[in-house]
Protein backbone atom coordinates (compact mmCIF):
# COMPACT_ATOMS: atom_id res chain seq x y z
CA UNK A 1 0.00 0.00 0.00
CA UNK A 2 2.61 2.26 1.27
CA UNK A 3 4.53 1.61 -2.29
CA UNK A 4 1.37 3.42 -4.82
CA UNK A 5 0.46 5.84 -1.96
CA UNK A 6 4.17 7.07 -2.26
CA UNK A 7 4.20 6.80 -5.64
CA UNK A 8 1.35 9.02 -6.03
CA UNK A 9 2.61 11.92 -3.55
CA UNK A 10 6.16 11.79 -5.18
CA UNK A 11 4.58 12.13 -8.45
CA UNK A 12 2.34 15.37 -6.87
CA UNK A 13 5.38 16.30 -5.31
CA UNK A 14 7.43 16.79 -8.26
CA UNK A 15 4.80 19.00 -9.82
CA UNK A 16 4.44 20.88 -6.89
CA UNK A 17 7.76 21.30 -7.10
CA UNK A 18 7.77 22.09 -11.03
CA UNK A 19 5.39 25.07 -10.63
CA UNK A 20 7.66 27.53 -10.08
CA UNK A 21 6.31 30.60 -11.57
CA UNK A 22 9.88 32.25 -11.92
CA UNK A 23 11.28 29.71 -13.71
CA UNK A 24 11.47 31.11 -17.10
CA UNK A 25 12.59 34.48 -15.69
CA UNK A 26 14.96 33.31 -12.55
CA UNK A 27 18.31 34.53 -14.05
CA UNK A 28 16.18 38.00 -15.89
CA UNK A 29 15.08 38.55 -12.62
CA UNK A 30 18.30 37.86 -10.46
CA UNK A 31 19.79 40.28 -13.61
CA UNK A 32 17.86 43.05 -12.69
CA UNK A 33 18.48 42.82 -8.95
CA UNK A 34 22.06 42.62 -9.14
CA UNK A 35 23.29 44.95 -12.29
CA UNK A 36 25.63 42.09 -13.86
CA UNK A 37 25.34 38.56 -15.45
CA UNK A 38 28.46 37.18 -13.14
CA UNK A 39 26.28 38.69 -9.88
CA UNK A 40 23.21 36.97 -11.30
CA UNK A 41 24.71 33.96 -12.46
CA UNK A 42 26.59 33.96 -9.25
CA UNK A 43 23.55 33.67 -6.91
CA UNK A 44 22.87 30.19 -8.80
CA UNK A 45 26.73 29.24 -7.66
CA UNK A 46 25.38 30.10 -4.22
CA UNK A 47 22.77 27.46 -4.41
CA UNK A 48 25.08 25.22 -5.51
CA UNK A 49 27.72 25.05 -3.03
CA UNK A 50 25.29 25.75 -0.13
CA UNK A 51 24.00 22.28 -1.51
CA UNK A 52 27.63 20.97 -1.81
CA UNK A 53 27.78 21.73 1.80
CA UNK A 54 25.18 20.48 3.40
CA UNK A 55 25.17 17.09 0.61
CA UNK A 56 26.86 14.51 2.59
CA UNK A 57 25.25 15.62 6.10
CA UNK A 58 21.49 15.33 4.54
CA UNK A 59 22.56 12.35 2.78
CA UNK A 60 23.80 10.36 5.81
CA UNK A 61 20.83 11.61 7.71
CA UNK A 62 18.64 10.82 5.03
CA UNK A 63 20.23 6.43 5.31
CA UNK A 64 20.39 6.60 9.12
CA UNK A 65 17.09 8.99 10.01
CA UNK A 66 14.62 7.90 7.26
CA UNK A 67 13.34 9.50 3.43
CA UNK A 68 10.08 10.81 4.77
CA UNK A 69 11.56 13.33 7.47
CA UNK A 70 14.24 14.36 5.09
CA UNK A 71 11.75 15.23 2.31
CA UNK A 72 9.60 17.31 4.82
CA UNK A 73 12.77 19.19 5.77
CA UNK A 74 13.74 19.72 2.50
CA UNK A 75 10.02 21.16 1.63
CA UNK A 76 10.34 23.55 4.77
CA UNK A 77 13.73 25.20 3.53
CA UNK A 78 12.49 25.33 -0.08
CA UNK A 79 9.55 27.31 1.14
CA UNK A 80 12.38 29.73 3.04
CA UNK A 81 14.25 29.87 -0.51
CA UNK A 82 11.35 31.41 -2.43
CA UNK A 83 10.08 34.03 0.41
CA UNK A 84 13.66 35.39 -0.11
CA UNK A 85 13.41 35.26 -3.45
CA UNK A 86 10.55 37.35 -3.52
CA UNK A 87 11.54 39.86 -1.20
CA UNK A 88 14.39 40.58 -3.37
CA UNK A 89 15.47 44.05 -3.16
CA UNK A 90 19.54 43.20 -2.53
CA UNK A 91 21.92 40.54 -3.82
CA UNK A 92 22.45 39.90 0.27
CA UNK A 93 18.83 39.07 0.33
CA UNK A 94 18.71 36.49 -2.97
CA UNK A 95 21.98 34.85 -1.35
CA UNK A 96 20.11 33.99 1.20
CA UNK A 97 17.61 33.03 -0.46
CA UNK A 98 20.36 30.78 -2.44
CA UNK A 99 21.38 29.22 0.63
CA UNK A 100 17.93 27.93 1.70
CA UNK A 101 17.74 26.28 -1.89
CA UNK A 102 20.79 24.72 -1.50
CA UNK A 103 19.68 23.41 1.53
CA UNK A 104 16.84 22.10 0.22
CA UNK A 105 18.06 20.61 -2.95
CA UNK A 106 20.58 18.81 -0.43
CA UNK A 107 17.73 17.18 1.41
CA UNK A 108 16.36 16.06 -1.73
CA UNK A 109 19.30 15.12 -3.68
CA UNK A 110 19.93 11.06 -3.43
CA UNK A 111 16.91 10.89 -1.05
CA UNK A 112 13.78 11.25 -3.54
CA UNK A 113 15.42 8.27 -5.58
CA UNK A 114 15.88 6.09 -2.76
CA UNK A 115 12.83 6.93 -1.39
CA UNK A 116 11.25 5.29 -4.39
CA UNK A 117 13.89 2.67 -4.72
CA UNK A 118 13.20 1.86 -1.26
CA UNK A 119 9.63 1.67 -1.65
CA UNK A 120 9.83 -0.49 -4.79
CA UNK A 121 11.58 -2.68 -2.97
CA UNK A 122 9.16 -3.56 -0.33
CA UNK A 123 7.15 -5.27 -3.26
CA UNK A 124 10.27 -6.70 -5.51
CA UNK A 125 9.17 -4.23 -7.64
CA UNK A 126 12.62 -2.49 -8.52
CA UNK A 127 13.10 -3.71 -12.04
CA UNK A 128 10.46 -1.28 -12.46
CA UNK A 129 12.59 2.12 -11.33
CA UNK A 130 12.91 3.52 -14.39
CA UNK A 131 9.74 3.58 -15.79
CA UNK A 132 8.13 4.97 -12.37
CA UNK A 133 10.89 7.46 -12.28
CA UNK A 134 10.12 8.66 -15.62
CA UNK A 135 6.46 9.17 -15.21
CA UNK A 136 7.58 10.71 -11.78
CA UNK A 137 9.60 12.99 -13.09
CA UNK A 138 7.53 14.42 -16.11
CA UNK A 139 5.20 15.27 -13.64
CA UNK A 140 7.52 17.89 -12.18
CA UNK A 141 8.31 18.56 -15.96
CA UNK A 142 4.58 19.15 -16.66
CA UNK A 143 4.21 21.83 -14.56
CA UNK A 144 7.79 23.61 -14.89
CA UNK A 145 6.39 23.96 -18.74
CA UNK A 146 2.93 25.28 -17.52
CA UNK A 147 4.58 27.23 -14.79
CA UNK A 148 6.94 28.79 -17.65
CA UNK A 149 4.04 30.01 -20.01
CA UNK A 150 1.85 31.77 -16.54
CA UNK A 151 5.18 33.23 -15.36
CA UNK A 152 6.39 34.60 -18.89
CA UNK A 153 3.07 36.36 -18.85
CA UNK A 154 3.07 37.59 -15.56
CA UNK A 155 7.06 38.94 -15.92
CA UNK A 156 5.66 41.45 -18.21
CA UNK A 157 3.33 42.93 -16.06
CA UNK A 158 5.92 42.54 -12.81
CA UNK A 159 8.80 40.23 -12.18
CA UNK A 160 8.39 40.78 -8.37
CA UNK A 161 4.09 39.27 -8.56
CA UNK A 162 5.93 35.96 -10.24
CA UNK A 163 8.22 35.58 -7.34
CA UNK A 164 5.51 36.40 -4.51
CA UNK A 165 3.31 33.90 -6.80
CA UNK A 166 5.55 31.20 -6.83
CA UNK A 167 5.29 30.72 -2.60
CA UNK A 168 1.60 29.32 -3.01
CA UNK A 169 2.81 25.96 -4.35
CA UNK A 170 5.83 25.64 -1.78
CA UNK A 171 3.01 25.34 0.92
CA UNK A 172 1.28 22.58 -0.74
CA UNK A 173 5.02 20.84 -0.92
CA UNK A 174 5.23 21.19 2.81
CA UNK A 175 1.50 19.27 3.06
CA UNK A 176 2.30 16.39 0.52
CA UNK A 177 5.82 15.64 2.23
CA UNK A 178 4.22 15.28 5.67
CA UNK A 179 1.77 12.94 3.87
CA UNK A 180 4.22 10.27 2.41
CA UNK A 181 4.88 6.92 4.13
CA UNK A 182 8.63 5.81 5.83
CA UNK A 183 9.93 2.65 3.96
CA UNK A 184 10.83 -0.08 5.84
CA UNK A 185 14.90 0.12 6.20
CA UNK A 186 16.44 -2.08 3.49
CA UNK A 187 19.73 -1.73 5.21
CA UNK A 188 22.14 -1.99 8.58
CA UNK A 189 21.76 0.99 11.18
CA UNK A 190 25.23 2.65 11.34
CA UNK A 191 25.75 3.82 14.74
CA UNK A 192 29.04 5.56 13.57
CA UNK A 193 28.51 8.58 10.68
CA UNK A 194 32.22 8.51 10.20
CA UNK A 195 32.30 4.68 9.26
CA UNK A 196 29.08 5.22 7.22
CA UNK A 197 31.01 7.81 4.98
CA UNK A 198 34.33 5.74 4.96
CA UNK A 199 31.94 2.92 3.60
CA UNK A 200 30.53 5.15 1.05
CA UNK A 201 34.13 6.70 -0.22
CA UNK A 202 35.43 2.99 -0.51
CA UNK A 203 32.51 2.12 -3.07
CA UNK A 204 34.23 4.48 -5.57
CA UNK A 205 37.24 3.52 -4.88
CA UNK A 206 36.82 0.27 -5.90
CA UNK A 207 34.74 0.60 -8.45
CA UNK A 208 35.60 1.10 -11.91
CA UNK A 209 32.60 1.97 -13.65
CA UNK A 210 30.79 4.38 -10.47
CA UNK A 211 33.86 6.31 -10.84
CA UNK A 212 33.08 6.86 -14.39
CA UNK A 213 29.30 6.86 -14.08
CA UNK A 214 29.94 9.52 -11.62
CA UNK A 215 32.19 11.49 -13.29
CA UNK A 216 30.14 12.03 -16.39
CA UNK A 217 26.72 12.73 -14.07
CA UNK A 218 28.96 15.15 -12.38
CA UNK A 219 30.59 17.22 -15.75
CA UNK A 220 26.57 16.98 -17.49
CA UNK A 221 25.07 18.85 -14.59
CA UNK A 222 27.80 21.16 -14.20
CA UNK A 223 28.16 22.60 -17.89
CA UNK A 224 24.83 21.76 -18.67
CA UNK A 225 22.59 22.89 -16.25
CA UNK A 226 24.40 26.14 -16.08
CA UNK A 227 23.96 26.71 -19.44
CA UNK A 228 20.39 25.63 -18.99
CA UNK A 229 19.89 28.46 -16.68
CA UNK A 230 21.64 31.39 -18.67
CA UNK A 231 19.59 30.42 -21.92
CA UNK A 232 16.71 33.07 -20.88
CA UNK A 233 19.66 35.40 -21.45
CA UNK A 234 20.22 34.28 -24.98
CA UNK A 235 16.32 33.90 -25.52
CA UNK A 236 15.61 37.40 -23.90
CA UNK A 237 18.00 39.04 -27.26
CA UNK A 238 15.57 36.82 -29.70
CA UNK A 239 12.04 36.94 -28.12
CA UNK A 240 10.25 39.42 -25.77
CA UNK A 241 10.41 39.19 -22.61
CA UNK A 242 6.41 37.31 -22.50
CA UNK A 243 7.65 34.59 -25.07
CA UNK A 244 10.62 33.84 -23.35
CA UNK A 245 8.25 31.67 -21.19
CA UNK A 246 6.86 29.97 -23.73
CA UNK A 247 10.49 29.25 -25.30
CA UNK A 248 10.99 27.51 -21.90
CA UNK A 249 7.45 25.77 -21.90
CA UNK A 250 8.13 23.90 -24.94
CA UNK A 251 11.63 22.47 -23.32
CA UNK A 252 9.75 21.41 -20.29
CA UNK A 253 7.38 19.95 -22.57
CA UNK A 254 9.65 18.28 -24.31
CA UNK A 255 11.57 17.01 -21.14
CA UNK A 256 7.99 15.95 -19.54
CA UNK A 257 7.61 13.55 -22.94
CA UNK A 258 11.01 12.14 -22.62
CA UNK A 259 10.69 11.55 -19.01
CA UNK A 260 7.18 10.04 -19.25
CA UNK A 261 8.49 7.61 -22.28
CA UNK A 262 11.96 7.04 -20.85
CA UNK A 263 11.51 3.27 -19.48
CA UNK A 264 10.31 1.93 -22.69
CA UNK A 265 13.20 3.74 -24.56
CA UNK A 266 15.83 2.53 -21.73
CA UNK A 267 14.47 -0.98 -22.18
CA UNK A 268 14.66 -1.31 -25.93
CA UNK A 269 17.78 0.67 -27.24
CA UNK A 270 20.07 0.55 -23.20
CA UNK A 271 21.19 2.80 -21.17
CA UNK A 272 24.80 3.58 -22.22
CA UNK A 273 23.67 3.90 -25.83
CA UNK A 274 20.98 6.42 -25.25
CA UNK A 275 23.51 8.68 -23.05
CA UNK A 276 26.02 8.60 -26.46
CA UNK A 277 23.22 9.38 -29.25
CA UNK A 278 21.41 11.85 -27.54
CA UNK A 279 24.90 13.86 -26.26
CA UNK A 280 25.59 14.16 -30.18
CA UNK A 281 21.91 14.90 -30.71
CA UNK A 282 22.18 17.96 -28.15
CA UNK A 283 25.35 19.37 -29.04
CA UNK A 284 24.26 19.43 -33.24
CA UNK A 285 20.99 21.41 -32.03
CA UNK A 286 23.16 23.65 -29.79
CA UNK A 287 25.86 24.63 -31.96
CA UNK A 288 23.13 25.63 -34.50
CA UNK A 289 20.80 27.72 -32.55
CA UNK A 290 24.32 29.49 -31.20
CA UNK A 291 26.29 29.62 -34.43
CA UNK A 292 23.06 30.95 -36.72
CA UNK A 293 20.93 32.65 -34.01
CA UNK A 294 17.55 33.60 -35.65
CA UNK A 295 14.56 33.88 -34.29
CA UNK A 296 13.93 30.17 -34.65
CA UNK A 297 16.91 29.83 -32.50
CA UNK A 298 14.92 29.48 -28.91
CA UNK A 299 13.07 26.80 -30.59
CA UNK A 300 16.29 25.07 -31.94
CA UNK A 301 17.37 24.79 -28.34
CA UNK A 302 13.90 23.86 -26.90
CA UNK A 303 14.02 20.63 -29.11
CA UNK A 304 17.06 19.39 -27.17
CA UNK A 305 15.17 19.04 -24.31
CA UNK A 306 13.67 15.72 -26.06
CA UNK A 307 16.71 13.84 -25.40
CA UNK A 308 16.57 15.22 -21.24
CA UNK A 309 14.19 12.85 -19.50
CA UNK A 310 15.53 9.91 -20.79
CA UNK A 311 18.96 10.66 -20.63
CA UNK A 312 18.25 11.90 -16.64
CA UNK A 313 16.63 8.40 -16.14
CA UNK A 314 19.67 5.97 -18.03
CA UNK A 315 21.72 8.31 -15.90
CA UNK A 316 20.30 7.40 -12.42
CA UNK A 317 19.13 3.79 -13.65
CA UNK A 318 22.84 3.26 -14.39
CA UNK A 319 24.26 4.68 -10.92
CA UNK A 320 21.08 3.01 -8.90
CA UNK A 321 22.57 -0.56 -10.10
CA UNK A 322 26.11 0.18 -8.85
CA UNK A 323 25.10 2.12 -5.33
CA UNK A 324 24.87 -0.52 -2.40
CA UNK A 325 22.13 -0.58 -0.52
CA UNK A 326 23.68 0.45 2.70
CA UNK A 327 25.04 3.96 1.25
CA UNK A 328 22.49 4.47 -1.74
CA UNK A 329 21.33 7.78 -0.56
CA UNK A 330 25.12 8.70 0.64
CA UNK A 331 26.54 7.62 -2.38
CA UNK A 332 24.00 9.64 -4.73
CA UNK A 333 24.52 12.76 -2.08
CA UNK A 334 28.47 12.37 -3.07
CA UNK A 335 27.74 12.34 -6.52
CA UNK A 336 26.14 15.63 -6.08
CA UNK A 337 28.07 17.53 -4.02
CA UNK A 338 31.02 17.28 -6.44
CA UNK A 339 28.76 18.29 -8.88
CA UNK A 340 27.19 21.16 -6.92
CA UNK A 341 30.73 22.49 -6.34
CA UNK A 342 31.98 21.96 -10.54
CA UNK A 343 28.45 24.02 -11.32
CA UNK A 344 29.10 26.89 -8.38
CA UNK A 345 32.44 27.75 -10.40
CA UNK A 346 31.09 27.31 -13.79
CA UNK A 347 27.99 29.04 -13.45
CA UNK A 348 30.09 31.99 -12.24
CA UNK A 349 32.68 31.88 -15.16
CA UNK A 350 29.94 31.55 -17.55
CA UNK A 351 27.93 35.04 -16.44
CA UNK A 352 31.95 36.35 -16.27
CA UNK A 353 32.68 35.25 -19.68
CA UNK A 354 29.13 36.90 -20.92
CA UNK A 355 29.62 39.79 -19.53
CA UNK A 356 33.68 40.33 -21.54
CA UNK A 357 32.55 38.17 -24.51
CA UNK A 358 28.58 38.49 -24.78
CA UNK A 359 26.14 35.74 -24.09
CA UNK A 360 26.72 33.56 -27.42
CA UNK A 361 30.07 33.31 -27.04
CA UNK A 362 30.02 32.18 -23.41
CA UNK A 363 27.47 29.37 -23.99
CA UNK A 364 29.48 28.38 -27.05
CA UNK A 365 31.79 27.13 -24.61
CA UNK A 366 29.50 25.33 -22.57
CA UNK A 367 28.56 23.54 -25.48
CA UNK A 368 32.43 22.58 -26.06
CA UNK A 369 32.57 21.25 -22.96
CA UNK A 370 29.59 18.95 -22.98
CA UNK A 371 31.37 17.02 -25.04
CA UNK A 372 33.95 16.03 -22.40
CA UNK A 373 31.13 13.73 -20.59
CA UNK A 374 30.96 11.68 -24.19
CA UNK A 375 34.48 10.75 -23.56
CA UNK A 376 33.63 9.45 -20.37
CA UNK A 377 30.64 7.20 -21.81
CA UNK A 378 32.93 5.94 -24.57
CA UNK A 379 35.12 4.37 -22.01
CA UNK A 380 32.55 2.62 -19.91
CA UNK A 381 31.32 1.30 -23.27
CA UNK A 382 34.70 -0.63 -23.59
CA UNK A 383 34.93 -1.15 -20.40
CA UNK A 384 31.48 -3.01 -20.18
CA UNK A 385 32.50 -4.83 -23.67
CA UNK A 386 35.52 -6.16 -22.31
CA UNK A 387 33.39 -7.13 -19.02
CA UNK A 388 31.34 -9.26 -21.45
CA UNK A 389 34.30 -10.99 -23.12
Amino acid sequence: MSVHRNIKLLSLFGFLQGFSLYSAVLVIYFANVTGSYALAMSIFSITFISLAIFEIPTGIYSDMIGRRKTVILGAIAFLIATIFYAIGHSYLILAIGAIFEGLARSFFSGNNNALLYDSLAEEQKTDKYANYLGKISSAGQAALAIGAVLGGFIANISLGLVMWLSVVPNIFLVITALNLIETQKHFKESANIYSHLKESFNQFKTNYKLRLLSLSSITTFAFGESGFQFQPIFIRSLWPLWAVGISRSFSFLGGALSFYFAGPIIKKFKALNILIVYNLFNRLLNFTALLFPSIASPAIMSASSLSYGTTQVAKSTLLQKEFTNEQRATLGSINSLAGSLLFGVVSFLLGLFADILGPIKALLIIQLLLFLPLGIYWKIFHHDRKILR
